[in-house]
């Protein structure tokens, strides 16, 4: 070969590899690891998608504190709903509600308070004598009340919780996880949003005392809209923090950290670490038809498919125009169909990795059609099988 040829073939080629690496630089998917936290345990997820973005002993049994009140407020918000209490139910205070040690919302023996009132104490105040209170109302006396709060932590999921009481103070077989409070906040935001709400309250003010919300996150960050903090000499300094950027939320928990200032700049370093590296997209919208198949022996001719509830994609920043989904549907649908049977499935996928995967399914109920459309759709089908038999 000529050496000029053979200097031209060195130089394309050259050309050709720096360019296939400059591509492959700028289509790669890099996410930097979590910043290191100085904490007993933490755990960083999205709220929609549950995709784990940061964790460390998420799973190791720890004192909650006042944490446990996020499971206190949770009980009440559920008694609330099922019409067993209302907000403006008067709770009679009791010698140990007035006498239990730590925070306070200053309570008094015999003082007739609202429920509503007692519950932002708790939220807002972290006060002990309202939860006790508040436990007293509800289930007579606080062991049964704590016998409530862990069969919605079994029913929750929170296999690694056990409570004994509803304030946090420090007792024996008492405690939950990083990632157990991830899922009990979760249920709390996304089954009682207009309770929740209460959670970013800066202050509130009873019997003419104003007491300060300790979540320093509230007045640091914007988007922090909850949720509540903790402390214990053995539990150490705690919080569980929630953020709502544009579409995004993240839920952030931080357990055993060494003062007040550390929880809420750790549970900060999380939060900025989460929307900076990751972003959250709704790819379907929860209970719209996304398809309309075939349905046969039916009182309709075609049945309606979506999701249950919104379908979000939780990724690394920038490469969202490589998120491919994928709609999959039963074949042969035959009546009588249930709402909400499951004929088929959703797929998000990212450069062909498995993102989030969803049940598809019946929209509506279909039941079995008459006898003259039963009669016509097995002719059809059978039709359809010796055609596909030849």
């Amino acid at each position: 070969m000529h050496p000029f040829n053979k200097n031209v073939s060195i130089w394309f080629f050259s050309l050709f590899i720096t360019f296939s690496q400059a591509n492959a630089q700028e289509t790669e998917i890099t996410t930097p690891p979590a910043p290191a936290i100085a904490a007993s345990a933490y755990f960083l997820e999205d709220f929609h998608t549950g995709k784990i973005l940061a964790e460390s002993n998420a799973d190791v049994r720890l004192a909650p504190a006042s944490l446990t009140k996020i499971m206190t407020a949770y009980v009440i918000f559920r008694e609330l709903s099922n019409g067993h209490l209302h907000l403006d139910d008067i709770v009679t205070i009791s010698e140990k509600a007035w006498n239990t040690s730590g925070s306070r919302m200053f309570l008094e023996i015999g003082n007739q308070v609202k429920v509503e009132d007692l519950l932002h104490g708790v939220i807002i105040q972290s006060g002990n004598d309202a939860s006790v209170a508040l436990a007293e109302h509800v289930a007579a006396d606080e062991e049964t009340f704590a016998d409530m709060m862990n069969q919605h932590a079994a029913r929750l999921g929170m296999n690694n919780s056990h409570f004994r009481n509803s304030n946090g103070l420090p007792t024996p077989d008492h405690y939950t996880t990083a990632r157990d409070l991830a899922i009990l906040t979760t249920a709390v935001i996304k089954e009682f949003p207009e309770y929740y709400r209460w959670f970013s309250q800066k202050e509130f003010t009873f019997n003419k005392i104003t007491q300060q919300n300790r979540n320093k996150l509230l007045s640091r960050d914007e988007s922090v809209d909850g949720v509540k903090t903790g402390f214990t000499d053995d539990a150490g300094y705690c919080l569980v923090a929630s953020a709502l950027r544009e579409d995004m939320r993240l839920i952030s928990v931080v357990m055993g950290t060494k003062s007040a200032i550390a929880r809420a700049n750790e549970n900060q370093t999380l939060i900025n670490y989460g929307f900076r590296f990751y972003e959250s997209h709704r790819m379907y919208e929860g209970n719209k038809p996304l398809n309309e198949p075939r349905i046969w022996k039916g009182s309709s001719k075609t049945i309606a498919l979506g999701l249950t509830e919104d379908l979000y994609a939780t990724i690394p920043r920038r490469p969202y125009s490589d998120l491919k989904t994928v709609i999959n549907t039963d074949t042969k649908i035959m009546a009588p169909i249930a709402e909400h049977t499951k004929l088929g499935s959703v797929k998000v996928t990212l450069k062909d990795v498995l993102i989030i995967e969803k049940d598809l399914v019946a929209l509506q109920e279909v039941e079995k059609g008459n006898i003259f459309n039963n009669l016509i759709d097995s002719v059809l089908l059978m039709l359809e099988k010796s055609d596909n038999g030849k």
